[in-house]
């Protein structure tokens, strides 16, 4: 049985009349950190054709790379295999190909490719992940890595008009912007869903709506994160702002208030959803049937709830008052690759 790259561990306390362990939610550090670069320095050089992407359309750490994918129009370039939302025992499947099988890959779980790499591989299988289509082998599983390579490694091979997602100019701002992102929102959102003492849900939620609160401020004189376009921020903290009525709300705790009574995050994710390459990679039946149907110690029955209403998504953000330029110098990227077309808001239960 393959475990989960999370794992509730003990909290350092001096206290020592608690009658319950306390604990806390850690994410693993990836095990495969190789990178896929211009120069193949680590063995893996950028080549059109050679790597497949691996997601699930549920998981936000999956969804940073669909984004920067198709902003960069890497689609021909890096193909894409999408698991089921759904996990076994094995984890991430292929059930939702004919046959149960990657057309490309051959394989039926994604851990057949971490075994290609490591057999007898004991940790957690995640994803994004990218596979070595030769080989059959994982390269890397490194999400916080693999954007930024993306967006600086892949540049060969980017379509025309692609927008600079990490300019150098801003990266230190972007670094600093995303790791407090990181930490008390990203993450935040699962340490308060998983945790199993009162005061450490206490702390993560408390540090959660301090750092969106935080956010709502900035975003109310900007438009976006860091500078006047989109950049590896704004994906960072999309991806967790648009699972948030769905799922973060009620399945993790994360109850103050909903991300559509906040009026400038809600504007603010409205208008990267509407933006070519945010809302047209987004699945809500498959983050739903995920969360609520894979966490059965948090949802014991399964039971996936039909709402919240989603045409709100599509409705006017009036974010293009504060300026900005969403692509830069760009361009959007263009329609959706055939085979890679996700439900609309109004569609999607």
């Amino acid at each position: 049985m393959r475990f989960p790259l999370w794992k509730v561990v003990p909290l350092n306390t001096a206290d020592q009349n608690t009658s319950r362990e306390r604990k806390e939610f850690r994410r693993s550090a990836p095990h495969f950190a190789d990178r896929i670069t211009a120069d193949g320095r680590d063995g893996w050089p950028v080549e059109a054709g050679r790597y497949r992407l691996v997601v699930s359309r549920a998981c936000p750490w999956a969804s940073r790379a669909l984004v920067s994918r198709r902003l960069l129009g890497l689609e021909s370039a890096l193909s894409l295999a999408v698991a089921d939302p759904v996990q076994d025992e094995r984890s991430w499947r292929f059930t939702l190909d004919p046959g149960g099988r990657d057309p490309v890959l051959g394989i039926a779980f994604l851990s057949e490719a971490y075994d290609a790499r490591e057999t007898g591989y004991p940790g957690g299988v995640s994803v994004p992940a990218v596979v070595d289509v030769p080989s059959g082998a994982l390269v890397t599983n490194d999400y916080h890595r693999i954007t930024l390579d993306l967006a600086t490694e892949w540049t060969a091979l980017h379509r025309e008009g692609a927008p600079d997602l990490y300019p150098e100019r801003h990266r230190e701002e972007i670094d600093d912007v995303a790791e407090g992102i990181y930490r008390d929102v990203n993450n935040g959102v699962y340490r308060a869903g998983f945790a199993e003492h009162q005061d450490t849900y206490d702390d993560a939620y408390r540090r959660l709506f301090a750092r969106l609160d935080a956010l709502s401020e900035r975003l109310s004189r900007q438009r976006y994160l860091v500078g006047d376009t989109i950049t590896e921020a704004d994906i960072r903290l999309f991806t967790t702002l648009v699972r948030f009525d769905a799922v973060y709300h009620g399945h993790f705790k994360c109850n103050r208030n909903k991300l559509s009574e906040d009026p400038v995050l809600w504007a603010y994710a409205r208008d990267l959803f509407q933006t070519p390459g945010f809302g047209d990679t987004v699945d809500f039946d498959h983050i739903k049937r995920h969360y609520y149907r894979v966490h059965t110690d948090i949802n014991p029955r399964g039971i996936v709830p039909l709402g919240p209403a989603l045409s709100g998504w599509l409705t006017p953000h009036h974010r293009e008052e504060l300026g900005g330029r969403p692509f830069g110098d760009g361009t959007p990227p263009g329609p959706v690759a055939d085979g890679e077309e996700v439900p609309e808001p109004g569609r999607a239960g």
